[in-house]
């Protein structure tokens, strides 16, 4: 069978409609209805119901919906694992938000490369909802996010509580750069600032906004860890009796991964998120 046929399947399962699903998958629906005829016609049973809301799975679909993301997963394994370099045993699959690679992850990689050389690593940095899906889909092993799902099978633990503070340049107020930190954030500045829910400037990254500031003066909320540096400068300055803003930091994984080095690649970052040495926890 195709693999894209499943992929396919999936993808109209998570959204509920032909047409959200070829959206999605960045093609016409025609071709989303021809590949489940086509998987329809091949397994001899029929798998949706369509109708004006949208499309429902039938008995069929739902006992084939644990098939189809399984058939999908060891695909993706299975690609993503070979070919491997020589003298390389198992691969690890990391994720983290875009705001999360420095210096968390980038700590987290430099380790795991010194006391594992052995392990293929790869790494991807993506929005919240891909890292989500990848796990989902068993693609990923691990991934750092700041505001997870909660789904069946999956754990979630909570690494560090950081915080999102005003920052201006020295000795002026300029003008207010609002930076989207996600769905949280947006609630909790807009009861805390209802006069700048209209925003001449917004940024949705971090890093981008930062240094804008830095060139063209101004204020707006950055995390703890990356203002400090400039704090200490004196490039920037604390708006002192500003409210602020938690910004919470957590690993998900599937809570069936008990692959040696998985464990040991979640205590180590155990171990640099609470600043304590790490030991050879790779012998």
């Amino acid at each position: 069978m195709d693999i894209e046929l499943a992929r396919t399947f999936l993808e109209i399962v998570r959204t509920g409609s032909f047409m959200a699903a070829a959206e999605r998958l960045h093609i016409t629906q025609t071709t989303v209805t021809a590949r489940i005829q086509n998987l329809e016609s091949q397994l001899g049973c029929r798998l949706f119901i369509r109708n004006r809301s949208g499309a429902t799975l039938t008995n069929h679909g739902e006992r084939f919906a644990g098939r189809a993301s399984q058939l999908v997963q060891t695909w993706d394994a299975a690609r993503r694992e070979l070919p491997l370099p020589e003298d390389t045993g198992d691969t690890l699959v990391l994720g983290a938000e875009t705001s999360l690679w420095n210096p968390m992850l980038l700590d987290w990689l430099s380790l795991l490369n010194a006391g594992a050389s052995n392990i293929a690593v790869r790494v991807d940095v993506s929005e919240p909802r891909t890292l989500h899906e990848a796990l989902e889909q068993g693609v990923m092993d691990l991934a750092l996010v700041h505001q997870p799902n909660y789904w069946p099978g999956m754990q979630v633990e909570q690494l560090m509580d950081e915080k999102l503070i005003l920052v201006r340049t020295p000795g002026e107020q300029g003008e207010y750069v609002y930076v989207d930190w996600g769905a949280h954030f947006r609630r909790q500045h807009d009861a805390a600032y209802p006069e700048r829910a209209g925003r001449r400037l917004s940024f949705n990254l971090g890093p981008l906004a930062i240094q804008y500031l830095l060139r063209n003066g101004g204020s707006g909320y950055f995390r703890t860890r990356v203002a400090r540096r400039y704090l200490q400068q004196g490039l920037l300055e604390r708006v002192e009796d500003s409210p602020e803003f938690s910004y919470p930091a957590y690993l998900v994984y599937a809570r069936t991964l008990d692959a040696p080095m998985v464990l040991k690649a979640v205590e180590l970052l155990r171990r640099i998120v609470s600043n304590v040495s790490p030991p050879d926890v790779w012998n």
